[in-house]
């Protein structure tokens, strides 16, 4: 499974409706599982400044992604912004790697 970012801004109307946002959200999440059920969701947060939420879940592949973005973008996000994350210990992987082939100094 890949790991995924998703970060979501709420259109001003969704924002406004503060005393349904945990039923909002509930609606949402049962969306997902019940349209994309292999995703595993990892940690969900509400964050200060440009987005309002972040999501960590994992997903088996970039077109699941983008269904999770397109549910939340027809349950009240103005927009959302879905980005694939590689684990560090990978990451240094891929530079070892780099760095043999000689690409990189």
């Amino acid at each position: 499974m890949k790991t995924f970012i998703l970060l979501t801004k709420l259109s001003a109307d969704t924002a406004k409706q503060i005393k349904d946002r945990a039923k909002l959200g509930r609606n949402w999440l049962e969306q997902v599982k019940e349209k994309c059920p292999e995703v595993k969701f990892i940690a969900h947060y509400a964050i200060l400044g440009e987005y309002d939420f972040l999501d960590i879940y994992e997903a088996p592949d970039e077109e699941t992604a983008a269904k999770v973005s397109m549910i939340s973008l027809a349950n009240g996000a103005y927009q959302a912004l879905s980005l694939i994350a590689i684990p560090y210990k990978r990451f240094l992987e891929l530079t070892e790697e780099i760095s043999r082939q000689g690409l990189i100094v």
